[in-house]
C-alpha cells in the first residue's frame, strides 16, 4: 500500500510531486555576488549613518527607563556614553536605544511581515559569512529519485501475515454446552 502510494506512476507521490529547481550556489556567479554586495551596502549605510548621527546628536542622553528593576551587570549595555555612577541601572541612553530597537525589532518583523522580510538583514548578512563555507545544496529530485528506486528495489516480507487465520485455525471449534442438562 505505501509502495503504492509512492511509486504509482501515474499517481505516486514521487512521480507528480512538483520540485523547485535547486537556488545556484551565489559564491559561483560573480554578478550576483555583486549584487548581493550592492544590496548589503544600501542597507548597512543609512544604518551606519542614523547610528552616528544618534550618538553625535544625543550623546550623554537618557532616552527612556525599563519599567523593570535591572542589575548593575545592564549598566554598560545600556548606559552607554553616560559616565554617571549614581544613575539607577534601568535608565537607557540614546545609542543603546537605538541598538536595542534595530536588533530587537527583529522577531516583531517577522510577526508583522512574515518569515522571509526585507528588514532582517541579519539572515542575509549570515547566509554571505557561511556562503564560501557551504557546498551546493542537496537537490530535492535525486532525493526523490534515490527514495522511489530504493521502494522499487525492497519487497516486504510481513513476519506475521495471516496470523488470525493460523491462529484460529489450531483452535478447533468447540461444540456448545447442552442446556438441558441441570446442576443440582
Amino acid at each position: 500500500m505505501r509502495k503504492n502510494f509512492f511509486n504509482n506512476e501515474e499517481t505516486g507521490y514521487f512521480k507528480t510531486q512538483k520540485r523547485t529547481p535547486v537556488m545556484q550556489n551565489p559564491m559561483t556567479d560573480p554578478s550576483m555576488m555583486t549584487d548581493m554586495l550592492k544590496g548589503n551596502l544600501t542597507n548597512v549605510l543609512p544604518m551606519i549613518v542614523i547610528g552616528g548621527w544618534i550618538n553625535w546628536t544625543f550623546s550623554g542622553f537618557v532616552t527612556t527607563k525599563v519599567p523593570f528593576p535591572l542589575t548593575l551587570r545592564f549598566k554598560p549595555m545600556l548606559q552607554r556614553g553616560i559616565e554617571l555612577m549614581s544613575l539607577d541601572a534601568s535608565w537607557v541612553s540614546s545609542a543603546s536605544w537605538y541598538f536595542l530597537n534595530v536588533f530587537g525589532l527583529r522577531s516583531i518583523y517577522a510577526l508583522v511581515l512574515g518569515e522571509n522580510n526585507a528588514a532582517d538583514q541579519t539572515r542575509v548578512m549570515q547566509d554571505q559569512m557561511s556562503g564560501p563555507a557551504l557546498a551546493m545544496p542537496p537537490d530535492p529530485k535525486q532525493a526523490f529519485k534515490a527514495e522511489w528506486e530504493a521502494l522499487e528495489i525492497c519487497e516486504h516480507q510481513w513476519a506475521m501475515k495471516n496470523v488470525e487465520e493460523e491462529l484460529l485455525g489450531n483452535v478447533a471449534p468447540s461444540e456448545k454446552p447442552s442446556t438441558s442438562k441441570k446442576y443440582d
